[in-house]
C-alpha cells in the first residue's frame, strides 16, 4: 500500500463516521459533505493540480489543460447511504489520486489531460434520487425536476446547494464540459462476491443491470387500535406487509432483485392504525423486460387487499453495456502486468459511470470485496487489494493517456 493511499485514506475515514453505529452519514450538500468536499479539493491543490466545481457541484482536478479535450478521467463519489460502508465511492476518489502519484513515480508523462473526479450526491440518500449531480451532467436530470426533490424536512436541492455556498440557478446539462471527456474509467469495491471467489483483486465491468425506484403509497383509514373491530379496518401496513413478501416471491422466480428498504407511517402511532404507509422499492434484473414484469407484478399484488395505491416511479436507469473498445482496451492493458486473470464481470449497482455511458465512453474497474457485504458498516477490502486497485488503475491512465 503507497504512503500516499494511507495517508489520505486516514484523513478521510473519520469524516461523517457516526459514533454509534460505525457507519457513514455523508449527506449530500450536509457538513460531514462540505467536510469530503474541502479534503478533495485540498488533495488536488496539493499536487499541483487545476481545482474546480462544475455548475452541478461536482469537483474537478486536472492534470494538464482542462480545455484541451480528450481527456482521461476517473473519480467517483465521497457522498455516503445511510450508516454506509467506507469504501463505496471513497475508495475510486483515493485510489485516484493515488494513481496520479503512481504515475508521477514511475515518470510517465500524460500526452492527454487527466482529470479525477467527485460527482456530488450519488447515492441520492437525502433526496431520493442516485446520481444527482452525474444526472444533471449529462442532462438525465432536468433543473425543473431537481427542484421538486426534496429532503425528509421538505429542503429543496437547489435550497440546500444555496445553504451551502452553491449556486442552484446554473444547474443543468453540461454539453461542453462532457465534450472535453474522452473516456470515464471508474474504480470501485466490488459490491458482491463473485471477486472473492476468484484468485483476481480486481474484475472489469461489463454491464450495470437496469434498475429503479418506485414509491407505493398505501391509503387506509386511521382509527384507534384498542376499539376498532378486525371485520373494520382499513389498515394499510396489512396491504404494504403482503406487498413486501409478494415483492420477495416474484423477484426470486424472475431471478432478479426487488427490496423495501425505506418506509413513512402516518401518523405513526403505536395505538393507531395508519392512514397512510408510504414505502419505497427499489428493484433491478438482468433485463428491461424482466425488471418491467417484476415491478408490475409487485404493483399488482399491492392491489389486492382493498386499500387504495398509488405507484409513482422516482427514478429509472436502463441497461448499461460498458462501450466494448475501451473494456477491452483495459482488460488488455490489465492483462500486460497482471500475474492473474482480469474477469470481466456485470453489476446490479448503479453508478456514475452508468449514467454518463450514453454521452462519453464510460469503463469500470472493481475492486475485491471478501464478503461482498456493501452498504453497510462491514463493507471492507483487504490492504493489498486496493493497493492491487490503485496499480491496476496506474497501468490503465498510463496507457490511455501516456503512450
Amino acid at each position: 500500500m503507497s504512503a500516499s493511499f494511507q495517508e489520505m485514506w486516514a484523513d478521510l475515514r473519520p469524516i461523517g463516521r457516526d459514533a454509534r453505529t460505525g457507519g457513514y452519514r455523508r449527506f449530500a450538500w450536509t457538513g460531514a459533505d462540505a467536510d469530503c468536499r474541502a479534503w478533495f479539493r485540498d488533495q488536488a491543490r496539493a499536487r499541483g493540480l487545476a481545482f474546480e466545481v462544475d455548475r452541478n457541484g461536482n469537483q474537478w482536478a486536472w492534470l494538464g489543460d482542462p480545455a484541451a479535450g480528450d481527456a482521461v478521467v476517473t473519480g467517483s463519489h465521497l457522498d455516503s447511504v445511510p450508516d454506509g460502508g467506507a469504501f463505496d465511492g471513497p475508495l475510486g476518489v483515493v485510489s485516484a489520486f493515488a494513481a496520479l502519484d503512481e504515475l508521477a513515480r514511475r515518470g510517465a508523462t500524460p500526452r492527454r489531460p487527466v482529470a479525477v473526479v467527485n460527482f456530488g450526491d450519488e447515492e441520492g440518500a437525502r433526496f431520493g434520487l442516485a446520481c444527482a449531480g452525474s444526472r444533471l451532467t449529462a442532462g438525465r436530470l432536468t433543473p425543473e425536476r431537481a427542484a421538486e426533490l426534496r429532503d425528509a424536512d421538505g429542503i429543496s436541492l437547489p435550497q440546500a446547494m444555496e445553504r451551502a455556498g452553491y449556486d442552484p440557478a446554473a444547474i443543468g446539462p453540461d454539453d461542453e464540459r462532457l465534450a472535453r471527456v474522452g473516456v470515464f474509467v471508474e474504480l470501485h469495491v466490488e459490491q458482491g462476491r463473485f471477486l472473492a471467489d476468484t484468485e483476481s483483486p480486481v474484475g472489469v465491468a461489463s454491464a450495470i443491470w437496469p434498475h429503479g425506484r418506485w414509491r407505493f403509497d398505501f391509503r387506509g383509514e386511521a382509527n384507534h387500535a384498542g376499539t376498532t373491530r378486525v371485520e373494520d379496518r382499513r389498515d394499510p401496513m396489512l396491504a404494504y406487509a403482503a406487498t413486501v413478501l409478494a415483492a420477495r416471491e416474484r423477484a426470486a422466480a424472475a431471478g432478479a432483485l426487488a427490496t423495501f428498504g425505506k418506509l413513512a407511517v402516518e401518523p405513526n402511532g403505536v395505538n393507531a392504525i395508519p392512514s397512510l404507509v408510504r414505502a419505497w422499492l427499489d428493484s433491478r434484473a438482468p433485463d428491461e423486460p424482466t425488471l418491467a414484469e417484476v415491478v408490475e407484478g409487485i404493483e399488482r399484488a399491492a392491489r389486492e387487499h382493498g386499500i387504495d395505491v398509488d405507484v409513482t416511479r422516482e427514478s429509472f436507469t436502463p441497461v448499461v453495456e460498458f462501450a466494448h473498445g475501451p473494456r477491452e482496451e483495459i482488460v488488455r492493458l490489465l492483462a500486460e502486468r497482471r500475474p492473474y486473470d482480469v474477469p470481466v464481470l456485470p453489476t446490479g449497482a448503479g453508478h456514475d459511470a452508468g449514467i454518463l455511458a450514453a454521452r462519453v465512453p464510460t469503463a469500470m474497474l472493481f475492486v475485491r470485496n471478501p464478503t461482498g457485504v456493501s452498504h453497510s458498516p462491514a463493507e471492507h477490502a483487504r490492504e493489498d487489494d486496493c493497493a492491487a486497485g490503485v496499480e491496476a488503475l496506474a497501468d490503465v491512465l498510463e496507457g490511455l493517456a501516456c503512450r
